[in-house]
């Protein structure tokens, strides 16, 4: 399950919610809800606009939670 890290890459770009919010347009609670990854589903144009003010691709925003499976079937 992938979850979302716009907070901490805004962190990393010393960005506060407060100004990332006034930078993408995204409501407020919208943004919380997303910076806090308290959301089962986003909205691609919020998405859009956030990453558009991080300075980052879509996919940016996202961390995968589940390591990749080990494969076993390898032969060595």
């Amino acid at each position: 399950m992938a979850r979302l890290i716009i907070k901490e890459i805004a962190e990393e770009k010393g960005m506060s919610q407060s100004l990332l919010q006034r930078k993408s347009g995204v409501t407020l609670p919208m943004l919380r809800r997303y910076w806090r990854n308290e959301t089962e589903s986003v909205h691609l144009a919020s998405m859009d606009a956030i990453a558009r003010a991080l300075g980052v691709r879509i996919r940016d925003l996202f961390a995968d939670e589940d390591p990749e499976p080990a494969r076993e079937d390898r032969k060595e």
